[in-house]
């Protein structure tokens, strides 16, 4: 899991860009440069370290003189294109120290942050100071340290080369996506482009609203074993992958799937040499998974589609996702069936809600569920909600974004970042005028940043470059499978569907 988490950080197919018209710079000596300490924050030390291809510059600074936050900055020795690249972390990593090489590789100066917090992506130990929530790093995390990394970055960058950057870049995905809406929202004019997938919008509601699955498995007393939930899933692609014209063992549209779990009770499931009969109990808890959580109450706050009765509070797994991640069981301590709960959202609860590092989220009624999902939009949304959708100053600044998710996203579900962009085109009016800056792809059998089966951008920080460098916004995004399936992906509200011939190769899709 926690493998999974941190590979989300690393930049996806990030090469074949054009060069600017600056040619490279000649080699500097990697020494350490004057760096200006941002607003509020006090420069500690900097320090340089060789590198076999380029010089690091490690930046550190504090705010209170309890935190501790790295900044590092590395410079091609030779070849750099002019421009400025930031990488973003995942789950409660701030940043990707291991993507500073890929990155220098491709010619870029490049810069990330921990943020003064752990880089394990499932450690949440900085969160809590004497009971309390540690305001100064979970600022840190949530906003201010993106910003800084994207000041000290610059500034670094150009004294040590005694240019100018010509453009400079974020790129991330899963948490790094959040950072980079971040930045589009509350420091408009930090990049000039924005690769931002998959990204962990709305954070305060996503990350209470991912522990659904073991608030049900757990209210319901009623664990479906992996097997069980595998044959689900498999079922809900059979009945669903020919809606798109073709039969490829993927479900384009997981949110327009209507096959009923029910109509898989009384199958007999054989795994590791056990049979198990599906339940009436089992469908119930698919069918709730699927559905996404909702108030018990009836209140709303989900801006996306609801039940008749408008209580649901996000969106649910898709169909065709896997279940392991949000929704996996696994034998307790006397051999039964357990739901141990999505570790990011568990950590949340525990950490930022409860403000008790060892609570025992299994013990939560739908009723707590609610409660705490609405504590942790009251009470964070304003830190590290990541959800205005007023993006006019970005567009004022001549920024650009470029989103891709997978549909089958099986950590982050896509139903939080189409409602965003939902609530974006009503606020800045339509479709047509925000895909004027920002447009969104939806990858169709692709998990969560990668993997999955279906097709993936191949080049999308390419593709950023030329609609920033170029005006050549994206008509399309190409995309390829590890096995060799090829398709554009087209950006929302134009979906990429099969026109006929062979169903692995992009001339047989179209954007419509």
């Amino acid at each position: 899991m926690k493998r999974l988490l941190l590979a989300a950080a690393v930049p996806l197919l990030l090469t074949t860009v054009t060069q600017p018209a600056a040619s490279a710079a000649t080699p500097t000596p990697c020494a350490a440069v004057a760096v200006p300490a941002p607003p509020g924050a006090k420069i500690e030390s900097v320090q340089a370290t060789p590198q076999p291809s380029y010089c690091q510059i490690t930046v550190t600074l504090t705010h209170t003189g309890a935190d501790h936050v790295k900044v590092a900055v590395a410079l091609p020795g030779t070849g750099w294109n002019g421009r400025l690249q930031a990488l973003g972390g995942s789950a409660y990593a701030a940043g990707n120290f291991d993507a500073l090489p890929q990155a220098v590789k491709d010619g870029y100066a490049a810069v990330t942050t921990d943020a003064g917090v752990s880089l394990d992506g499932l450690d949440t130990s900085w969160a809590l100071k004497d009971g309390q929530v540690d305001q100064t790093l979970l600022t840190n995390f949530a906003t201010r340290s993106v910003h800084e990394e994207a000041v000290i970055g610059k500034a670094v960058t150009q004294r040590y080369y005694q240019r100018p950057i010509s453009y400079s870049y974020w790129t991330g995905c899963s948490t790094g996506g959040r950072q980079g809406y971040s930045e589009a929202q509350n420091h408009p004019e930090d990049f000039d482009g924005i690769l931002a997938n998959a990204p962990a919008v709305d954070w305060t509601q996503f990350a209470v609203a991912t522990l659904w699955p073991q608030i049900v498995m757990n209210s319901s007393h009623d664990f479906p074993s992996p097997c069980v939930l595998s044959a689900f899933r498999t079922a809900a692609v059979q009945a669903c992958d020919a809606r798109d014209g073709v039969t490829n063992g993927i479900v384009d549209r997981p949110d327009e799937c209507s096959y009923d779990p029910r109509s898989l009770v009384g199958a007999k499931v054989v795994c590791d040499g056990h049979e198990f009969t599906v339940t009436a109990a089992d469908a119930e808890v698919v069918r709730k998974i699927w559905a996404g959580p909702t108030d018990e109450r009836g209140r709303k706050i989900w801006a996306g589609p609801t039940d008749e009765r408008g209580r649901k509070l996000w969106a649910g797994l898709p169909k065709g996702a896997d279940f392991t991640w949000l929704a996996g069981t696994q034998p307790g301590p006397d051999g039964t069936l357990t739901a141990p709960g999505f570790p990011v959202a568990v950590k949340w609860v525990q950490s930022f809600l409860a403000k008790q590092a060892g609570f025992d989220t299994s013990k939560l009624t739908y009723a707590q569920f609610t409660a705490l999902f609405r504590q942790s939009v009251r009470e964070y949304d304003d830190v590290i909600g990541t959800s205005d959708p007023d993006l006019s100053a970005f567009r004022r600044a001549g920024g650009k974004l470029i989103t891709f998710v997978g549909a089958n996203d099986q950590l982050i579900p896509p139903g939080g970042t189409l409602s965003y962009r939902n609530q974006v085109e009503r606020t800045m009016g339509g479709s047509q005028r925000v895909n004027d800056f920002y447009r969104l792809f939806l990858a169709p059998g692709v998990e969560h940043c990668f993997g999955g089966g279906g097709p993936e951008p191949t080049n999308a920080l390419g593709a950023l470059v030329d609609w920033v460098e170029h005006g050549k916004a994206p008509a399309t995004l190409a995309a390829a499978s590890a096995d060799g399936k090829t398709r554009n992906l087209c950006p929302l509200p134009r979906v990429s569907r099969y026109t006929g011939g062979d169903p692995a190769t992009a001339s047989s899709y179209r954007c419509r």
